[in-house]
Formats: C-alpha cells, sequence, structure tokens
C-alpha cells in the first residue's frame, strides 16, 4: 500500500468511532470545526514524506519499498539521532505542537519488541510483528493508552474499591478477551486508527487480570473516547499566531466491556512482563519527548531575543544575562538528547536511547522550564496579557491609535507580532498546556529522578573516592 496521502489519512477517520466532545457525540472528526483543527495538524506527519526537503528524513526505504521513516527499527545511535531530527521536524512545521500520531505509537512497538524478546515470548511476538508490519506498510496511525485513571494511588489495581480504575480483563474465551476500564491523558487518539495498550506499572500476581497489553481498532464496538476541550485557544491569528492553527485533542478512553480478539493480545496475566513493558516504552517515549521539545525551546530563545530588540533593551546588563541563561538551558536540552543516541544501547538488535542521558535531558528540560517562562516573560512586559486583540488591530478606528501608542523600538506591528506570540506560547491557554505538560507528559520529575538513579551505577566513581580517601580496604 505505502505512504498514504494526508488527504487519504483525514477521509479514513469517519469510520464511525464512538467520540464524545463537550458533552455531545461527534460524528465526524474531520468535520468538526474543533477535532478537525487538531486532525488536520496533525496530518503534518503525512506531508513531510511528501516533501522534497524532508523526504531524506521522513522515507525510509527496504527491500524496494518505501514507507514512514518513523516505523524504521533503530538498529544504532545514528537511528535514533535521525529519528529525533524527525520527531524535531514534525513538530517544528506544526508551530511548537508535536503531531504525534506516528511518534508514540513506534515507540510501544520498539518497547514491546524488545520486551517479548527478553521473555521469549513467542506468540505475542508474532502478533506484534504483524501488527508492525500493518502499521508500516498501511503507513497506519497509532496512539498508545498507557495512563491508567488509577484511583486512589496508594493502593495497587487488584486492592482499587473499583476494579475498573486500571484497564483489565473480565472474561476470557477461544475467541479473546473481553477489557474494561479506563485511560487517561491519551494524545490523539480520537483521530489515529488504532490503540496500542500497555500497563502502567509494575504488577503482583494478584493483579494478573491487569496486567495486559493488546491493540484494537479506534472504531471498535464499547470503545468510547471523550476529547478534552482543550484546543489551543480558539481566535484570530493576531493573537494567537500559534493555537489557532495547531492543536492537539487528549482523551479519556473508556474500554465498556470491549472484544479483544486473541490474535491482537500480545500478553495477558503476565505480571512478570507487565514491568518490564511500561517502562521500555517510557525508554522510547521520554526521547521521543525531549526531542519534540526543542522546537518549542527555540521559539522562546527567539522572541526572548526578539522582544528584547522591539523593547529597545538588548544591551542592558541583565538582559544579556537572561539571553545568554535562555541559550544555555535550550543548547543544553539539545545537547543532552543528542547524546542519549550517542550513548545507544542495544538489546536483541534494537537499539534504545541511553535512560540515564536521556531522563537527564527530560528532567533539565521540566526542571528549567517554569525559569525560562518567567524570563521571557520578564523581557516581554505586561502587554502580554493587557495587548489589544485582532478585532481592534482590524479596526479603521482602533489600530491607528495603537500603531502611535504601541510603538517601541520597533513598529508597533512588528512589536505586538512578537508579543502575541510569546502570549500565545506562555501566558493564554496554550502556554497554561504546556506549563502542565513540562511537568507531567512522559512522567513526572520524581519518576525522571527516580530512573536517573536507577540507570546510573555508581561503583566507578564510588571506588575512584575511595581509592583517592585510601579507604578502599579500611576496616
Amino acid at each position: 500500500m505505502g505512504l498514504l496521502s494526508a488527504e487519504s489519512y483525514l477521509q479514513s477517520l469517519n469510520d464511525g468511532r464512538e467520540i464524545y466532545y463537550k458533552g455531545k457525540r461527534i460524528p465526524d472528526v474531520v468535520a468538526d470545526p474543533d477535532l478537525g483543527i487538531a486532525a488536520r495538524h496533525a496530518s503534518i506527519d503525512f506531508e513531510l514524506a511528501e516533501r522534497p526537503d524532508y523526504r531524506d528524513l521522513a522515507v525510509a526505504e527496504e527491500d524496494g519499498q518505501t514507507y514512514s521513516a518513523y516505523y524504521r527499527i533503530p538498529r544504532s545511535g545514528m537511528d535514533l539521532a535521525n529519528r529525533s531530527k524527525l520527531i524535531e521536524a514534525g513538530t517544528r512545521e506544526g508551530g511548537t505542537l508535536v503531531l504525534l500520531i506516528k511518534e508514540i505509537g513506534s515507540d510501544a512497538l520498539f518497547a514491546l519488541m524488545r520486551v517479548l524478546r527478553r521473555h521469549d515470548e513467542q506468540p505475542g511476538l508474532e502478533k506484534l510483528e504483524r501488527l508492525y508490519r500493518a502499521c508500516r506498510d498501511g503507513d497506519l496511525t497509532l496512539a498508545v493508552a498507557q495512563t491508567d485513571v488509577k484511583g486512589d494511588r496508594s493502593k495497587r489495581p487488584s486492592q482499587q474499591a473499583d476494579p475498573d480504575l486500571y484497564v483489565h480483563v473480565v472474561s476470557q474465551s477461544d475467541e479473546g478477551i473481553v477489557v474494561r476500564g479506563a485511560k487517561v491523558h491519551i494524545s490523539c487518539a480520537p483521530y489515529v486508527d488504532r490503540l496500542i495498550v500497555l500497563p502502567s506499572r509494575s504488577m503482583t500476581e494478584a493483579d494478573a487480570p491487569w496486567s495486559v497489553s493488546f491493540t484494537v481498532p479506534v472504531a471498535t464496538k464499547g470503545l468510547k473516547l471523550y476529547a478534552s476541550d482543550f484546543l489551543g485557544e480558539a481566535g484570530d491569528e493576531f493573537t494567537h499566531p500559534v493555537s489557532s492553527l495547531h492543536r492537539m485533542v487528549e482523551a479519556l478512553v473508556v474500554f465498556d466491556d470491549v472484544f479483544v480478539p486473541w490474535e491482537d493480545v500480545f500478553f495477558c496475566d503476565r505480571p512478570d512482563i507487565a514491568s518490564d513493558a511500561a517502562l521500555a516504552f517510557v525508554e522510547y517515549h521520554r526521547f521521543t519527548a525531549v526531542s519534540y521539545k526543542l522546537p518549542y525551546l527555540d521559539a522562546l530563545v527567539g522572541s526572548a531575543f526578539a522582544v528584547a530588540e522591539a523593547n529597545g533593551i538588548s544591551r542592558a546588563s541583565h538582559v544579556r544575562e537572561k539571553l545568554t541563561w535562555l541559550v544555555g538551558y535550550a543548547e543544553s536540552v539539545r545537547g543532552l538528547i543528542e547524546l542519549a543516541a550517542l550513548r545507544a544501547r542495544e538489546e536483541h538488535g534494537i537499539a534504545f536511547p541511553d535512560v540515564l542521558t536521556t531522563n537527564l535531558a527530560k528532567w533539565h528540560f521540566a526542571r528549567d522550564f517554569h525559569a525560562a517562562i518567567a524570563a521571557v516573560q520578564d523581557l516581554a512586559g505586561g502587554l502580554l496579557v493587557t495587548g489589544p486583540s485582532g478585532a481592534d488591530w482590524a479596526s479603521d478606528d482602533v489600530r491607528p491609535v495603537l500603531e502611535k501608542y504601541l510603538v517601541g523600538a520597533w513598529p508597533a506591528h512588528r512589536r505586538l507580532a512578537v508579543l502575541n506570540l510569546i502570549s500565545d506560547l506562555t501566558s493564554r491557554s496554550y502556554g497554561g498546556y504546556q506549563a502542565v505538560l513540562a511537568v507531567h507528559a512522559e512522567g513526572s520529575i520524581e519518576a525522571e529522578k527516580l530512573a536517573m538513579l536507577r540507570a546510573y551505577d555508581p561503583t566507578a566513581a564510588l571506588n575512584y573516592a575511595l581509592d583517592l580517601a585510601g579507604a578502599q580496604n579500611a576496616g
């Protein structure tokens, strides 16, 4: 079948899937005035493969067949570095907002390939490889449903008052399994072809019914998607230059006694695999996460330089200090994710990014994100929240006043363009969305710190310190 066009992808979404948005059933995702923006934003992933300037990065070839490079199985650090560049390029074309309809799904495919081989789970691996070929050859889109709604966080799945707070198997037959429960924060779920379901944590023997992984088409009976009402911020392109054009939808995904045939079940009743699957996915997904953060950081740095010039303050020492810090912050994140690819490891012929360095990159990004936002807002000033609307700027009566009094070192139209970009990125709904993502998406700051410590082997450093101290063999 080969590579699909963006238009073919969009047409494929009108398949009867059960989606609710703002309290109503949505019959056609693309036709909806809000959800359609998100689907068209995601379709940039298909457009990249058609553009000559991105083709070498976005298209892979194997045995004479071309396919999306997102589905190229990484065999080396260079493969991972190119994957990072592709994710960064897609996000840059998406106006700082990640596309995520192939990125996250292929993260899960690669992780499960490693884990099922590690556990010698051959039947599950054969099913997974069949799904992989279908995605690669059919240019399918995937979302990953991992995060359970969890209920009481102090209790395991089997200890919850309501068993449905983690997705679990309620019955099995010769034909397949029936699952019930809900997953939350599922990016792009309303406009992908299939979901891959993964456990969200380690499991005990008592949690066996919750220790399951499978794939399911979005248009499956009993699968209900409740789209979040955040889509960026509605408004004109003058005041919302990014979020009026680029949006992403998250969803609460409910499995209301969904039947899954055995051919789509990768493992079931396997607490011994659940933890490995959850962690292996995160190893790829945090690498993806940092890769897609880079255009946003570049936009922050660029807008900081621009607004300093527009306001006529670029020569002030405290401004130069802020600009220097912003450059150091953004380039440190970029350097760390490149290093994670350079330090890549390999398992069963599949490369994965260095766990310590990947989590260090994500932690560094998340830890200093709000300081970066504060620095840019400080340089910009109060017009971020008190500036004029697009209707004001379009008014023949009002615009001359704005052009006269909102001038800086730059003319008002250029200055306001930069201020509105910063406001959209940092102060309005899209900025708030990014601020929450920085803390919680792809794992919390505490989760990244734990992963770093778990991945670090202190033996060499400890022995060196003991040697220097003369305490290696001390009693």
